[in-house]
């Protein structure tokens, strides 16, 4: 099970119009969920029992477990400096030459959605984590029987699997359901294989329909559900109250590690596509502009003077791709995307993700106060793997920098910069920007100390960032940042933007709340 803990959560999906008229290979056997066997509780009543449900879906879902073996670090020898210590391996000094491998299990959940035994999983329960490697996958039966596993296709975007299993008999089985037709407040039960118990059950209402978490990613869209989710719920069925799968539990929040009642699902409409693909062997493609983007919160709102939870921040762009090509700039605000609006339940992630690539699209954005469009041509998105690559350059150089200017911080110019930032700036000079190890044609001013108690500290400003601009005017002098700190204020905005370069680090937009 994934967790999301500060409104953070797992892996989302993507994928393009419901499609549920899927052509799985089958025979012409009826679904647990078919229509006119269902007929249990009318959309409108609330359910004296689940019983009968319940009875009718259990048959196809099915526990999922994993075989894996794991590398670990060796431990210490605990007999190191001992005359035994060459008995116990190791080189004898509490160290072992090498890593050791460890056989581990893992336990999950599906749902069988053909006869001859296709089953739906999240791709997490199916892979191992770090450099791990599974061994088998085994589909266990609600009556207890179990079945070597194969995995036809996966999709780490999206975290869907698809398995086949050759069980020699016709199998029960569900079929996805319209998840667009799911509102807040609507019962459901999630069936499924929490800790390792199996075939558990639980009843909820839906809480929201297209939640976004916060983790960001192509597919933060979720259902949300008060039903008790739980590790090894991952991979099992949302159903409604007609017995259609709407979702697939994926991810809960929890402070603890066990449900608190917030619990997120891959909405069908989403995994309906990606997974008759899967089984069909299509490759699965997904737009991609190549930006970073941040939600526009309320401190950057207020630094933009926009109104809040409408549009996203543009923090930098690749060059080379579709939106460095289309002109789209570092501090753009992103309104709408071909002609849909950008807000946190329907984020430029989600909406590029499911444009298909090569594909012309408006794109609508502020820059500088003023509202402007540019078209920009869909490329197709990078693998899950490369996006890390690229995402894990430039790690920050923790160097000692107790004495990077050779002076102590001091109040500069007019004390306007730590009076209403909370910070102390220095004009970059060749021997400063030597230091930090920037290029000495670098041009801006220098944090020289930070007040901890501001909001500059909060956001981890820290001694050697390079202040490129504030408020989009680019800042070389103290007096520079003075005058942009009062044309702030004679605005009435709250916050500033500023524009920031860590060594090591691309440059981002921060927005810092004065005082």
């Amino acid at each position: 099970m994934r967790y999301a803990y500060g409104v953070t959560s797992a892996l989302l999906l993507g994928g393009a119009a419901l499609s549920l008229a899927t052509g799985y290979p089958a025979g012409a056997q009826v679904a647990q969920n078919d229509p006119q066997q269902m007929a249990v509780v009318p959309r409108g009543g609330a359910p004296s029992s689940f019983a009968d449900l319940t009875a009718k879906l259990t048959p196809a879902v099915v526990n999922i477990s994993t075989r894996q073996k794991v590398r670990v670090a060796s431990g210490g020898n605990p007999f190191a400096g001992t005359p035994f210590a060459e008995l116990f391996g190791g080189d004898g000094n509490g160290t072992n030459s090498a890593p050791q491998t460890r056989e581990a299990q893992s336990l999950g959940s599906g749902f069988i959605i053909s006869p001859d035994g296709y089953i739906v999983t999240n791709f997490h329960v199916i892979t191992a984590e770090g450099q791990g490697q599974v061994e088998s996958i085994t589909v266990t039966m609600p009556d207890g029987t179990e079945y070597p596993a194969r995995v036809l296709g996966k999709d780490a975007a999206s975290d869907l699997a698809v398995l086949k299993i050759n069980p020699g008999r016709t199998l029960p089985f569900v079929r996805f359901g319209d998840s667009r037709q799911a509102r807040v407040g609507d019962w459901i039960i999630a069936i499924g294989n929490p800790f390792g118990l199996g075939g558990t059950v639980t009843a909820g209402i839906i809480s929201a329909v297209t939640r976004a978490t916060g983790a960001g990613g192509a597919y933060d869209r979720y259902l949300q559900t008060d039903a008790a989710i739980n590790r090894g719920n991952s991979g099992g069925p949302m159903f409604d109250m007609r017995g259609n799968v709407i979702g697939i539990n994926n991810a809960i929040f929890s402070p603890t590690g066990g449900s608190v009642g917030i619990g997120f699902a891959i909405p069908a409409e989403i995994a309906a596509p990606i997974v008759d693909k899967l089984i069909h062997g299509v490759s699965i493609e997904r737009g991609y502009l190549g930006i970073r983007i941040q939600p526009l919160n309320e401190d950057l709102a207020d630094s933009l003077g926009v109104p809040h939870n409408r549009g996203e921040f543009v923090q930098s762009v690749e060059p080379g791709q579709p939106a460095a090509a289309a002109g789209i700039q570092p501090g753009d605000v992103v309104l709408r995307v071909n002609g849909r609006e950008v807000t946190p339940e329907q984020s430029l992630s989600y909406i590029v993700a499911n444009t298909a690539p090569g594909t012309r699209i408006p794109i609508e954005l502020i820059r500088n106060s003023r509202r402007m469009t540019v078209t920009a041509m869909v490329g197709k998105r990078p693998s899950e793997e490369q996006l890390a690559q690229e995402q894990s350059f430039g790690q920050n150089d923790q160097q000692d920098q107790n004495d990077l200017f050779n002076q102590a911080p001091q109040k500069q110019g007019q004390g306007l910069a730590e009076n209403s930032l909370g910070i102390s700036v220095l004009p970059m000079t060749a021997g400063i920007a030597r230091q930090l190890g920037v290029p000495d044609t670098t041009r801006g001013l220098v944090v020289n100390a930070v007040d901890a108690s501001s909001d500059a500290g909060a956001k981890g400003l820290q001694r050697g960032d390079v202040i490129l601009s504030a408020n989009y005017q680019p800042v070389t002098t103290v007096a520079e940042l003075e005058a942009q700190i009062r044309a702030v204020k004679a605005t009435g905005r709250s916050a500033m933007l500023l524009r920031v370069q860590r060594r090591g680090q691309p440059a981002i937009y921060v927005p810092i709340r004065m005082r």
